[in-house]
This record gives C-alpha cells, structure tokens and sequence, in this order.
C-alpha cells in the first residue's frame, strides 16, 4: 500500500511541476506580448506627435486646401482616440484599430502629395526633415507590428499545444489577434508621373 502511495505523490509532484512550467511559460508569453504591444503603440504615438509639427510646417509656407488638412487632424483624432491594452488584442479590436491607422495614414499620403505643388515648401529644411521623420516612423511602425506579430504567433502557438492548451484553458490564457493587411493594401499603388 505505500508503495502506490509514494508513486501517486511522485506522479503528483510531477505533474505539478509540469503544471506550473507550463502556466509560468505562458505567462512569460503573454508578457512578450504586452511588451511587443507597447512597442507598437510607442510608435504611432510616435507619428501622432509628429503629425502636427508637419502640419503647423505645412501650414506656415502653403496656402492650400484646408480639407486635407482638416481630414490629416480629424483622422489623427481618430487613431488617438482607440486605446487597446494588452488584454484587449482580439482579432476584431485590432482590425477596428488597424482601420483607425490606415485612415490616418492614407490622409498623411494625401497632406504629402499636396505639400509636393509647392516648390517652396519642399525646399524648406524643416519639412524635409519631417517628411525623413513620418518615413522612419512608418518603418518603425511596420517593424515593430512585424515584432509583435511574431510574439503573439508564439505565444498562440503554446496556448493552442497540448498540453499547454489544458492550463491556458483553465487559467483564461486566450489566443492574441495578429496585425493583417488592409483591403487597401491588397492592390499594388498606381504611379503616374
């Protein structure tokens, strides 16, 4: 009789320490993901920030249409507005996020193109060095979305594994939604000159 005994609390203790390997391998997971999300938002506010330094530049040296610059403030407003945190990164919340983004940047590309008729604007040091500055932030953005992307594909990679997917599921481990291309981004940019 002790013999069953001391194998089913060896087997006990072993699966303990499974257990907790594994729920302590989660939570380091989901700690990445936190820190590849914050990374993420660190750059768009990055841009957010950047966003009116180039329109006051802008602003200074052209007298053009107040539309494109009215549509570059009302969509940073937008994308400002949608704060996710780490808990919150559902494939839903991320596209509604995403779409706040795209909005923002397509009115960016707009301002930009504008900004090109004027001749004396884009011989300005100041907005040269803006225009280098949104083109960094928008690598910056798609390197870290790319970081994060990775981050949150392991970690729901191990919150779908056996048996991982055992103590994920009973201690609320849920799966992270991924950063996806817009519909947008689906057809290749028409260049004219």
């Amino acid at each position: 009789m002790s013999r069953t005994l001391i194998i089913v609390v060896v087997i006990a203790v072993l699966l303990g320490m499974y257990g907790c390997s594994s729920y302590n391998g989660l939570v380091e997971k989901d700690t990445q993901v936190e820190n590849a999300w914050a990374n993420v938002q660190t750059q768009y506010q990055r841009r957010a920030d950047l966003i009116p330094n180039l329109v006051r530049t802008v602003q200074g040296v052209a007298n053009f249409e107040k539309s494109t610059l009215t549509a570059v403030q009302e969509a940073r407003s937008r994308a400002t507005g949608i704060n996710l945190s780490a808990d919150q990164l559902t494939p839903e919340n991320l596209q509604r996020f995403q779409q706040a983004q795209d909005q923002l940047g397509g009115s960016l590309s707009r301002l930009l193109a504008v900004a090109e008729n004027y001749p004396q604007l884009r011989a300005t040091q100041n907005f040269s060095e803006l225009q280098a500055q949104l083109e960094g932030t928008e690598n910056r953005i798609a390197v870290a979305r790319n970081d994060f992307n990775g981050v949150a594909t392991s970690y729901n990679q191990s919150v779908r594994s056996f048996p991982n997917n055992i103590f994920a599921g009973l201690f609320g481990f849920e799966r992270k939604g991924l950063f996806e291309a817009s519909q947008a981004a689906q057809q290749a940019p028409t260049v004219q000159f």
